[in-house]
């Protein structure tokens, strides 16, 4: 996908106005970019997250981004609604949109390779979600693949964890969340997407970061592979109720609006790494590699030495 669609696809949503429990623009914008998408099935669960469902049978790999924002709540009592340091929620100007407010903060801005907004985490996941299942679908990719946007990430998985419990996805499907995640060593903004091995509080499938190593390796694609300790994501969420969890991000500056001087001012990512994560999420959608393929892939090049190098 070239630079001007993408922002076709992430401008709009990056206008939505949304907030931990106020997920509702970013829904119906969601919902607008992908109604004509033949085939795509569109379902709003119980508890608001939404879920597009593609090709036929149950899918094999569902990528999971959340539609909410560190944000307050204005309506019937203030209170701020996610992960900022308390001595920090109350810098900035906040502009209210009835219930609920956001710093007010430029929603895009572009500046060379970088893209800064008030909300890259995680409409930008969003995004990468809607860019991943108009492309499958615009190169006739028939099997079934599944795209999920969750509610009230930020304070708890609230969505997540309803949508788990449910067991609305295939319980076999690998759960692939992506995230925008604070740019931590030895991760670096403008190096590639980042396989995520793990977050603050879980490691992920081992075999599945096989695979997505051996996927990017073969489609000659830009990558890292990194622990990201900065934060806890949804395929945690996921994993502790018995799925198959791995995660995808690029790297974010002004994680949660927070500078490194102590101001609060727009997030910012770079534009290579988001493009390299949509190619690598459609690169996985048709990948035919499976967790024990990566390990004998693996296996056969360790193997090669023993010759070279015998023990008696």
């Amino acid at each position: 996908m070239n630079h001007d669609a993408f922002l076709k696809i992430v401008r709009p949503l990056l206008e939505c106005p949304t907030a931990p429990m106020f997920e509702s623009a970013v829904r119906e914008e969601i919902k607008r970019q992908l109604s004509d998408i033949e085939g795509l099935k569109l379902q709003v669960d119980p508890h608001g997250n939404l879920i597009a469902w593609s090709g036929s049978g149950q899918p094999k790999n569902v990528f999971v981004a959340h539609m909410d924002h560190p944000g307050w709540q204005l309506r019937p009592s203030r209170r701020f609604l996610g992960g900022v340091p308390e001595n920090l929620q109350d810098k900035g100007q906040v502009q209210e949109f009835g219930e609920f407010g956001m710093w007010d903060l430029p929603a895009l801005r572009l500046d060379g390779d970088r893209l800064y907004s008030r909300a890259c985490d995680d409409l930008i996941g969003c995004a990468t979600v809607i860019a991943t299942l108009r492309t499958l679908s615009e190169r006739n990719f028939d099997r079934s693949v599944a795209g999920v946007f969750t509610r009230a990430e930020e304070v708890g998985f609230i969505g997540a964890i309803h949508l788990a419990r449910s067991q609305v996805l295939p319980p076999d499907a690998t759960v692939i969340s992506l995230e925008t995640s604070k740019e931590i060593p030895p991760a670096k903004m403008g190096e590639g997407p980042i396989i995520r091995v793990g977050d603050r509080t879980s490691i992920f499938d081992p075999q599945t970061t096989d695979i997505f190593v051996e996927v990017a390796k073969k489609e000659k694609l830009a990558f890292q592979r990194c622990l990201m300790p900065g934060g806890t994501c949804e395929a945690t969420a996921f994993q502790l109720y018995g799925y198959r969890s791995a995660a995808l991000c690029i790297a974010l500056g002004n994680y949660h609006n927070c500078t490194p001087d102590g101001r609060i001012d727009t997030e910012f990512i770079d534009l290579g790494d988001l493009e390299g994560l949509i190619a690598l999420c459609i690169a996985i959608a048709k990948a035919e590699e499976t967790g024990e393929s990566a390990r004998e892939t693996l296996r056969t090049r360790l193997e090669a030495r023993l010759e070279e190098y015998p023990l008696g």
